[in-house]
């Protein structure tokens, strides 16, 4: 039997009806009733001349706006419903459906990246993979869009986390899923925010801009508790309307980052946020930075870019954010001195592992005293090497998994070295997060500390020879990057 909560992972893709009846605008209404009874369907979508949705009938449609008013002759357009509420196919099933339930919907084009027509969303099918009982949790998890009703969707994260993992869903794809509830956050934030700065008479947005996340939140990684890391991408625009411009999202960065703040993403204590002028640039400028910090490497330079490198769009078009991916990832993978003072930058960030397969533990914090940080000594350093060998062969993809999987198709991991590395982040990323559950569930500061005492033998094992994995890719990358093979 399937898990009554198994459609927390489920996509859009997973329930919708593929070759969903499509009509071209202009279509008569007599056409399109009998195209709908011929095919047995109970919706259709309207598409112009290049394929993409651009309105919705459906029976009731025909029935009560159609039947005894308009003649067989009279086109679509006059009935459907237009424009079209859409979805994308990779968004997750659950949203849909609170989506669906919010605005009355009974059906909803689905639509891929490039906004073409793959299915049909119908919300009785939508309905029947989720029970009764976990209506109530998807409604907490889509409430409105008021920063208490944010508020409560930051709070409910826990109680699913724990949920899935009783459920036994592997650590990443909860990860997944926290980090996509964390990004609707912040689009509702940012539509928040602009609603009100357009109340109080600010005016909409004078450029185009997309909303980045970095860190985590940009390789899909996201724990219980991450802070803000994020930026604005502004579209090219004249210097002589810089002041007025940048005046404009200066604003927007804080209210931005308060109302983050406010529902439970907690400012960035470095400052990685919008309000600050250097993650707040546009296209070509942030362009222009890149370039100088591949050819300046101090180490202030390099932090930023292990900061920065890792980002993805959470809110506005990803066009930007696309074009900057493809700069970042050309720029790095074109410069080994760059990559080799990355390396020597990480350098220092090592598994705990000491000598005869020994668990390192901390000693110097009187809080984690004893304890393990699988994230600086576990997580981080997979992470950045994992980084490392992406760009060096020019490999876009920015989850950890990702990249290891197409580091593995380009031959530079071998089987054994893929299935060891993959394991072995699958596996810290459970502890990580049973562990942080645990802390959150107790009363205790939400950490990356696990300690030793609280593993079974089993996952003592299991963690030593992640470790070990972890540690021969490091030696491997060191060899790679600087031709040390000490």
């Amino acid at each position: 039997m399937e898990s009554r909560i198994a459609i927390f992972s489920k996509l859009v893709r997973d329930c919708m009806r593929t070759l969903p009846l499509a009509l071209e605008e202009g279509t008569s209404l007599g056409d399109v009733v009998r195209q709908m009874e011929a095919a047995g369907a109970s919706s259709a979508t309207v598409i112009d001349a290049e394929g993409r949705p651009i309105g919705i009938i459906t029976e009731r449609d025909i029935t009560r706006r159609a039947a005894f008013k308009l003649h067989s002759g009279d086109p679509v357009e006059e009935v459907m419903t237009a424009p079209v509420l859409t979805i994308q196919e990779d968004e997750y099933l659950y949203y849909a459906i609170a989506r669906m339930r919010r605005q009355g919907l009974r059906h909803m084009p689905v639509i891929d990246g490039e906004r073409w027509l793959v299915g049909m969303l119908n919300l009785h099918d939508a309905l029947a993979t989720a029970s009764e009982t976990l209506m109530g949790q998807i409604d907490i998890l889509t409430r409105d869009e008021s920063l208490d009703g944010l508020k409560t969707i930051k709070a409910a994260q826990v109680e699913l986390a724990d949920q899935l993992l009783a459920e036994n869903m592997p650590a990443t794809e909860i990860q997944a899923l926290l980090t996509h509830i964390n990004n609707d956050i912040y689009r509702r934030v940012v539509n928040l925010s602009l609603s009100d700065m357009e109340f109080d008479g600010m005016g909409k947005p004078p450029v185009d801009f997309c909303v980045i996340v970095m860190g985590s939140g940009g390789r899909g990684e996201n724990f219980l508790y991450p802070d803000q890391d994020n930026g604005l991408i502004l579209e090219d625009y004249p210097d002589d309307r810089h002041t007025e411009i940048d005046a404009w999202f200066i604003e927007l960065g804080e209210r931005m980052c308060r109302g983050l703040d406010q529902v439970g993403l907690p400012l960035c204590k470095g400052f990685v946020m919008a309000t600050n002028p250097l993650w707040r640039k546009t296209l070509s400028q942030w362009k222009e930075q890149v370039a100088l910090w591949s050819h300046r490497r101090g180490v202030t330079a390099l932090r930023l870019c292990d900061i920065f490198f890792d980002f993805r769009t959470a809110w506005g078009e990803p066009d930007m954010a696309d074009e900057l991916r493809h700069f970042v990832t050309e720029t790095a993978s074109g410069n080994p001195a760059f990559l080799r003072d990355m390396y020597e930058d990480d350098v220092e960030h090592m598994v705990a592992l000491g000598w005869f397969g020994r668990l390192l533990t901390e000693k110097e914090d009187e809080d984690f005293k004893g304890r393990i940080n699988l994230k600086h000594t576990g997580t981080l350093p997979l992470v950045e090497a994992m980084r490392l060998l992406a760009f060096r062969d020019g490999i876009k993809a920015i989850s950890t998994l990702e990249r290891m999987d197409a580091l593995k198709d380009k031959g530079v991991l071998n089987a054994d070295e893929h299935d060891y590395l993959s394991g072995a982040f699958r596996h810290i990323s459970h502890l990580l997060l049973r562990q942080q559950v645990a802390d959150f569930k107790a009363g205790e500061k939400v950490s990356n500390f696990v300690h030793p005492d609280t593993l079974s033998e089993r996952e003592r094992d299991m963690l030593v020879d992640s470790f070990k994995a972890i540690r021969a890719l490091r030696a491997k990358v060191k060899s790679e990057f600087t031709g040390d093979v000490f």
